[in-house]
């Protein structure tokens, strides 16, 4: 599965419309994982998924500090578009380290025992790995492209080269409700902790220098 051309792939799906991205990788690959954070533009690959594949497990990693407003719409979104959603949830004596606010001594390490550890052995069952990051949220995911590599995971971007108008027309054109605290002025949605209001993911970790949790990072 590995020895797959990278660059070859790319160039194939960067000529292709969003939905023909999902079905070729779908079509490529068995192992394809798809996880979703449920946040302000997350509709878009979850309603991409529940036609292109309908039933495909869906994981949310459940990290104990979300916003009600989250759980709320993943709640909804999971019975407008019918999704088999699956929740992962750090380990029970783990997570009880970070209530200890360690989020405001070692975000590094919260975001690890609360977000990685959950994924790590889903991911080794999977060859690709499905994600709705977008290129204009910050400069890390700008540089990302449609196929990229983790480690020994090839990682998949379908939306990576859209734009905010792109992602505000696709959910209105679908009749997509929006994440609840998106009129509040919050543009990306973590944990409530770390999350504030704020333009593209500048609410996240804003008086760090921290810009991702690590899923996500090379």
């Amino acid at each position: 599965m590995y020895l797959v051309n990278k660059e070859k792939i790319n160039q194939s799906l960067s000529t292709k419309i969003v939905d023909a991205r999902v079905a070729q990788v779908f079509n490529s690959f068995e192992g394809v994982l798809v996880t979703s954070s449920f946040g302000t533009t997350s509709a878009v690959l979850l309603h991409l998924v529940s036609r292109i594949r309908p039933g495909h497990p869906i994981y949310f990693i459940d990290t104990g500090y979300h916003f009600e407003e989250t759980l709320v719409y993943k709640k909804r979104l999971t019975r407008l578009l019918d999704l088999n959603v699956i929740d992962l949830r750090p380990d029970p004596r783990r997570h009880a380290v970070t209530q200890q606010q360690l989020w405001s001594q070692d975000a590094d390490r919260c975001c690890r025992i609360n977000k990685i550890e959950p994924i790590t052995e889903i991911k080794e069952k999977h060859d690709v790995w499905m994600s709705g990051l977008i290129g204009f949220q910050n400069r890390h995911r700008s540089t990302l492209r449609i196929i990229d590599k983790q480690e020994e995971m090839l990682k998949f971007y379908p939306l990576i080269d859209w734009d905010s108008s792109l992602v505000r027309e696709y959910i209105v054109g679908h009749g997509l409700p929006q994440h609840p605290l998106k009129e509040k002025g919050y543009h990306s949605v973590g944990c409530t902790h770390c999350t504030a209001a704020g333009v593209g993911r500048d609410g996240r970790w804003s008086e760090q220098s921290k810009t991702e949790c690590g899923l996500h990072r090379k």
